[in-house]
């Protein structure tokens, strides 16, 4: 019998059992002081410092009455003196900071391979991004000033024409909030939201990954043309005379179809498939490989002593004996995969979990931190 969970601070006192069954996917949830006396994990310069960054996605949206402009980063400057109402918007801040990475890490009650990233929004007095929806679940954590939220469960969906951005055109809010530094409201997805801040404020944004069914068809498709094999070329040894040489005839459409039909789609097919996909880096990602690695000896002493743990811009997800880190696949043993679960889950192995690994996992190991994938504990 599985064990249940205890109530967690961060769900309102709610069991994640609990939240799965009554809130997610199906209702909005305000969370008062989810996260007690919380502060910013970043100053607005840093924020602002990550903006200018080519490696980083960043957005400007700025508002004049009904009128929305968008702007992408990186960007030299923002337009902190300037008195209209804009917010900038940073993606993926979990990936170049520890303390953003340890606070999405919060939300692994919920499967590492549905959860994406914090996204970090600053914005000035009455800053926001307009009444809009999202496809995905999302968790909002105020970090600092005030952030009023109007919500509504409204079947229209339609978009005002036009725009750069996905706005609303009939927005109907039915709840209003305003959360303080440390509340929390989840919404579901296709739930009209809209956060408009008072006075400067800083929001959290915990994302979540649904992927289009065309999208992974698509990929899919693609991933198995480079395996699907057909031997023989098409023949027609029964051929008979025809009086209309165009005509696409049945026969052979009939014949090449038999021969399609052949190609068979396994769980291991899709298994090998989605752990490749889904830890697959963005394009924006770019890993920083140490400047002057230790050689494999000294690697292997300095993890068995401190332990290592995986990059932030690491993805690592397993399934029976394969383990996929960064958009590569690995078969393992049952033991050797014990320890690289372990891995995956944690985030990192100490010392004494480095010392019982085998030779082949040193070896990945090592090779992963030669790659700048992981990275020994100091």
């Amino acid at each position: 019998m599985k064990k249940k969970s205890l109530p967690l601070t961060l769900l309102g006192g709610l069991t994640v059992e609990q939240f799965f069954s009554e809130y997610w996917h199906k209702k909005p949830l305000l969370i008062r002081q989810a996260i007690p006396g919380f502060k910013p994990l970043l100053s607005k310069k840093d924020l602002f410092t990550l903006a200018g960054r080519d490696d980083v996605e960043s957005r400007l949206i700025s508002s004049f009455g009904n009128h929305w402009e968008l702007s992408k980063g990186p960007f030299d400057r923002l337009p902190v003196e300037e008195p209209k109402e804009w917010t900038v918007l940073i993606q993926g801040v979990n990936l170049h900071n520890e303390k953003a990475d340890a606070l999405l890490r919060q939300f692994n009650f919920v499967p590492s391979a549905r959860l994406d990233d914090l996204m970090i929004s600053y914005a000035a007095d009455g800053g926001g991004v307009g009444p809009h929806f999202d496809s995905y679940d999302v968790f909002l954590l105020q970090a600092h000033g005030q952030r009023r939220w109007r919500i509504g469960a409204q079947k229209d969906l339609s978009l005002i024409d036009g725009m750069p951005l996905k706005i609303l055109r009939n927005f109907k809010p039915e709840e209003e909030y305003v959360l303080e530094p440390g509340d929390m409201l989840y919404l579901p997805p296709h739930y009209a939201h809209d956060g408009i801040a008072e006075g400067e404020c800083m929001t959290y944004s915990i994302g979540f990954r649904t992927p289009h069914y065309q999208e992974l068809a698509e990929s899919f498709l693609n991933f198995k043309s480079e395996t699907v094999e057909l031997p023989g070329r098409y023949a027609d040894p029964e051929l008979e005379p025809v009086t209309r040489p165009a005509e696409l005839q049945d026969a052979m459409i009939d014949k090449v179809l038999a021969e399609i039909e052949k190609i068979r789609f396994s769980r291991e097919d899709m298994t090998l498939f989605l752990g490749e996909y889904l830890t697959e880096p963005k394009p924006s990602v770019f890993f920083d490989p140490p400047r002057r690695p230790h050689s494999q000896k000294k690697f292997a002493e300095l993890a068995r002593a401190n332990g290592v743990k995986l990059a932030l811009k690491s993805i690592m997800l397993y399934q029976g004996k394969h383990v996929f880190i960064n958009g590569e696949a690995f078969n393992v043993t049952a033991k050797d995969k014990t320890l690289l679960a372990k891995l995956a889950d944690q985030r990192g192995l100490s010392g004494e979990e480095v010392c019982k690994a085998t030779p082949d996992v040193l070896d990945a190991l090592c090779i992963w931190y030669e790659d700048g994938w992981l990275v020994l504990n100091k």
